[in-house]
């Protein structure tokens, strides 16, 4: 089989990229051939223009990755959806209950209005939003497959895009093989939070926990250690609002946490195994946005949860998105997203039973095994040829 996938790629900094790479190395180890006709192209005009040179008739389905606040993707299965009839196409929805949330271009005459200060742009996106809603109604119902990495996303994309049941596939992320490392000595234990650093994660409500926990029980801080490790995206990191380490650091010193608190900075990929496993549990505090649910329901998951089963690492997530899916295996515990005595409540209780975390690692090392991108690789292959399948049977209805 040969495919065009659609997808950020490396070097661009984003948790999409990183999984189209992966993704992509796991289909052509089966011996499919990926090809990356928009690789690299971030401009509308020249996306175009490849789009118009490439040769759809030489790929057997076109596959895209949709999310992470892109647009490129979206609008090119919406060119090929109108073009290329002939084709399957096939995409993974990694934030559903929706494609793409809102549109890449604003229509007169809510333009002016993405020029004033916030929060007008937002209301030209909420304003906008029933057209937006209708164009991703339209492509999805015309798309052959959509994946989405949880049952719930599945489900709530499902029901808000109006799908049939057999064009929505679950494919749960894949995962790199990792070879088990027990967990280092319980003392201290020590938390890890990863992912990129930026704001809407979470990471002032973790450290307002920890400090929390520390307060009511000053007999523990030696023996907890919380390490914030991940990537810091310029165009994330320092916005208009200021620069967000600095931020950091600054409540890190307010809340007397200096002693606690380890950063490691611009992880490097071939770094994260052992980081993740130099730690006992992973906590992924995040909230959902605010923005975001006058539009609807963010039901995703994160490429951080991967990594933590990859590695054998329980977690301690919000339930935000689909998180409680994903650790309802045993693998981790989840508290009410944006509630920091909750949050701190799951700190002090595994402070004092530290052997959770051995229960925890071995319930995630288990989903590790069973979705190595290996495995993930031939459910997608399946899917394809289903999808490939079912569109030509589709395209060969008498009329």
């Amino acid at each position: 089989m040969r495919i065009a996938l659609l997808a950020p790629l490396p070097p661009d900094q984003t948790g999409i990229a990183d999984y189209a790479a992966h993704f992509s190395k796991a289909l052509r180890a089966l011996g499919i051939e990926v090809l990356t006709p928009l690789a690299g192209c971030h401009e509308p005009g020249e996306q175009q223009a490849r789009l118009h040179a490439f040769d759809w008739t030489s790929v057997d389905l076109v596959h895209a990755e949709l999310g992470g606040g892109r647009f490129g993707e979206f609008q090119a299965l919406t060119y090929l959806s109108q073009t290329q009839p002939q084709l399957p196409l096939t995409a993974t929805v990694h934030d559903p209950e929706r494609l793409i949330w809102r549109r890449a271009t604003m229509f007169w005459p809510l333009t002016w209005l993405e020029k004033l200060p916030h929060p007008m742009p937002q209301a030209a996106a909420l304003l906008a939003d029933p057209v937006t809603l209708r164009e991703e109604r339209q492509l999805a119902r015309r798309m052959s497959r959509l994946v989405t990495l949880t049952r719930l996303g599945g489900s709530c994309l499902h029901q808000r895009m109006g799908l049939r049941a057999d064009q929505v596939a679950v494919i749960a992320h894949g995962n790199l093989p990792i070879p088990a490392v027990p967990l280092p000595p319980l003392q201290p234990l020590r938390l890890l939070y990863f992912g990129f650093i930026y704001r809407g994660k979470g990471i002032e409500d973790l450290l307002e926990a920890l400090a929390h926990t520390l307060s009511a029980h000053p007999q523990l801080r030696d023996r907890v250690r919380l390490t914030l490790a991940g990537g810091t995206a310029p165009e994330m990191t320092f916005d208009p609002a200021g620069n967000y380490l600095d931020g950091l650091r600054q409540r890190i010193r307010e809340l007397n946490l200096e002693g606690v608190v380890d950063w490691h900075l611009d992880l490097p990929s071939n770094e994260i195994p052992t980081t993740i496993q130099a730690h006992h549990v992973m906590v992924l505090p995040y909230r959902e946005s605010k923005k975001l649910n006058w539009l609807g329901a963010m039901r995703g998951t994160s490429g951080a949860l991967s990594w933590a089963n990859a590695c054998g690492r329980g977690v301690i997530t919000s339930n935000a998105r689909a998180f409680a899916e994903e650790v309802s295996a045993g693998n981790g515990i989840t508290y009410a997203q944006g509630n920091v005595d909750a949050l701190s409540d799951c700190l002090t209780r595994l402070i004092l039973e530290p052997q959770l975390a051995h229960q925890w690692a071995d319930k995630a090392r288990d989903i590790g095994q069973q979705r190595q991108w290996s495995q993930t690789a031939k459910r997608f292959c399946d899917m394809f040829n289903a999808a490939s399948g079912a569109h030509h049977d589709e395209q060969h209805v008498p009329a």
